[in-house]
């Protein structure tokens, strides 16, 4: 979103940006077609497993779900980061993704801190989509009081390529992957997560999509 409205002010069809994250610094690519901006950036950090010592039922239940509906396959929770770590929970398709609830006191009790002030997120997924060239569902809820839910997660996705790379096993080349977000809270979004596999490892990753502007201000000095 940043870069794309960096092109925009800009007024330039197409450019690299470099964002500085407290990850380092990001590039990011941006490009212009039929009045539609795309920007992506490579992943300056790959995703790397975390240790989870929570139990994936106590996880489950902190959702409201039940221990058949965790898991779908060979995929199971895990904590997973490429910068900013996430739970990632696969469920067992759209239904039991739609009926997630987050219990705050209980998701406080067991899940794993990203920082000394917050915990990390649940980012829960599936292979059953609504869109047919989608190869995942998902949602992400940020716990807090109140917690609430993101329509489009870059940096979730960044991290959710580790979950792919361990569970699916990606052979080698490029292959690109949308992965669809926010339908439950009305906001729609379609992000795509671009894996570099060689020699069975992921060698690079780019998450990339388009933004809509949903608000503007102006900063008076």
């Amino acid at each position: 979103g940043s870069a794309i409205a960096l092109a925009e002010l800009a007024e330039e069809e197409a450019g690299i940006f470099v964002l500085e994250e407290n990850i380092g610094p990001v590039r990011c690519a941006v490009s212009k077609h039929d009045g539609s901006t795309f920007a992506e950036f490579d992943l300056a950090k790959l995703p790397e497993a975390l240790a989870l010592k929570a139990d994936p039922e106590a996880i489950g239940a902190a959702l409201g779900l039940a221990p058949h509906e965790i898991g779908f396959e060979n995929h199971r929770v895990a904590f997973w980061s490429a910068g900013v770590p996430y739970v990632t929970i696969p469920v067992a398709g759209l239904e039991e993704a739609a009926k997630i609830r987050l219990d705050n006191q209980a998701w406080s009790e067991l899940a794993p801190r990203k920082s000394e002030w917050a915990f990390a997120s649940p980012y829960v997924y599936c292979r059953e989509t609504v869109h047919h060239d989608s190869a995942f569902h998902v949602r992400m809820i940020v716990p807090g009081t109140p917690s609430y839910e993101d329509p489009a997660t870059g940096s979730a996705a960044a991290a959710f390529a580790g979950a792919i790379m361990h569970f699916d096993i990606p052979t080698d080349g490029i292959s690109q992957l949308w992965i669809e977000q926010g339908l439950e809270m009305g906001r729609p979004s379609r992000i795509r997560l671009e894996l570099n596999v060689d020699g069975g490892k992921l060698a690079s990753a780019r998450v990339g999509g388009h933004a809509v502007k949903v608000a503007e201000g102006r900063l008076f000095v």
